[in-house]
């Protein structure tokens, strides 16, 4: 009997595992110059001029450009240590450690790897961070996803129902991606208390800190009180410090899973790129004062979405929500949302992202994100949305 071939063969945990949409809305955008991009969540602003410029001296020393400690630099700990007591009210001792990542994308996959085995669930909310859904699949274990309310709020009361036996985590984003929605402090505590009950962890993904809107107020479920043991928090630098490709991102875990997550950065990336490292700290040593300078004109960015998205809410409903840079509209039509994200880009020449790859099943949805372009340029793109939706929806 000759041998199976399974060269070309895609193994059963990938086939599982959606592809990501942003290179494929991206491929749409390159087939259609002139293209405004309404998609990818990224800022319009770049990194504080101190990250740059210290660079230079920086390269200056020979050991710099050796491996250095995969937890993270010093310097980079110590100030994000100092960072986390004063902004999030996260104490690291005696239970809690911290390491840095490539990224809070891979402070995730850290988390996952470390706290699953195969076959384990994950309760993750609807609509999900693509990006987790894919890291729960591909570590070969069951994301769970449970449905927020018509605000894209949580239900603490169908999380606690989706555990089973086989629950390790509950994952939560506040400020939201892709909805924009910021959770009240008094719902985080809720599942957070639902975790310590039921012996599993609470990841809490933090990457939009900063960018909240009028009286939204942002809260880590790792400064509660004796949570240390089973509260897992990510944080980056992507957005708030204009760090996307630099990719620095940090996590605060229990001690007891310090050397777990260690073994699997070493193994995956040995330690996070040393030279964006170097700039992150001179990032963080100026402060959240920098990104909170940016936010007000994202802010105002905001109020000219939101009134021109006023003049279609016969058919589109636009939930109310008070962070990060996202809206994730819901049509009303029978149009599927990679059908009209692409229409929208052909005859529109404007890009969103389908709500469907967030898992939103039934109904249209569209992410669009408005932190990415300047003011007049946002304000056109919206313009096109907006005609473009009259064009291909409104009945």
């Amino acid at each position: 009997m000759p041998p199976i071939n399974t060269v070309e063969r895609e193994t059963l945990r990938m086939r599982s595992v959606q592809s990501p949409v942003i290179p494929v809305v991206g491929d749409l955008i390159r087939n259609h110059p002139g293209t405004i991009s309404l998609g990818q969540g990224v800022v319009f602003y770049a990194p504080p001029p101190e990250s740059t410029e210290c660079l230079h001296q920086y390269f200056l020393d020979p050991n710099h450009h050796k491996y250095q400690p995969v937890e993270g630099i010093a310097p980079l700990r110590a100030c994000i240590e100092k960072k986390l007591a004063e902004e999030n009210g996260i104490a690291l001792e005696p239970q809690s450690a911290l390491v840095v990542s490539a990224g809070s994308n891979m402070a995730f996959m850290n988390a996952i790897l470390a706290i699953t085995d195969p076959g384990d669930e994950v309760v993750i909310q609807l609509p999900y961070y693509f990006n987790h859904e894919m890291a729960i699949r591909i570590a070969d274990c069951t994301p769970v996803p449970v449905e927020t309310d018509e605000q894209y709020q949580l239900n603490p009361t169908a999380v606690e129902g989706a555990i089973t036996g086989r629950t390790r985590a509950i994952v939560t984003i506040s400020p939201n991606n892709p909805t924009g929605a910021v959770y009240s402090e008094r719902a985080l505590r809720q599942v957070n208390e639902i975790c310590r009950q039921a012996g599993i962890y609470h990841i809490h993904d933090e990457a939009y800190e900063y960018f909240t809107y009028g009286d939204a107020v942002h809260f880590s479920p790792g400064s509660i009180e004796a949570s240390a043991g089973y509260t897992i928090s990510l944080f980056s630098l992507s957005k708030s410090y204009g760090f996307a490709s630099w990719r620095v991102g940090y996590m605060t875990l229990p001690k007891h899973l310090y050397f777990s997550v260690k073994k699997i950065q070493d193994t995956i990336v040995i330690c996070p790129p040393v030279v964006s490292q170097a700039a992150a700290t001179a990032a963080i040593r100026i402060g959240s004062s920098y990104c909170r300078h940016h936010l007000e004109s994202i802010s105002a960015v905001r109020a000219l979405v939101l009134e021109e998205l006023s003049g279609i809410q016969s058919f589109c409903t636009v939930p109310q929500t008070d962070g990060a840079f996202y809206f994730l509209l819901r049509l009303d039509t029978q149009k599927t949302p990679m059908e009209l994200t692409e229409a929208l880009v052909r005859e529109a020449g404007v890009a969103v992202i389908p709500g469907s790859t967030f898992g939103v099943e039934g109904r249209c949805t569209l992410r669009m994100s408005y932190g990415s372009l300047d003011r007049d340029t946002v304000a056109e793109g919206v313009g096109r949305l907006v005609k473009g939706l009259k064009d291909l929806v409104s009945h």
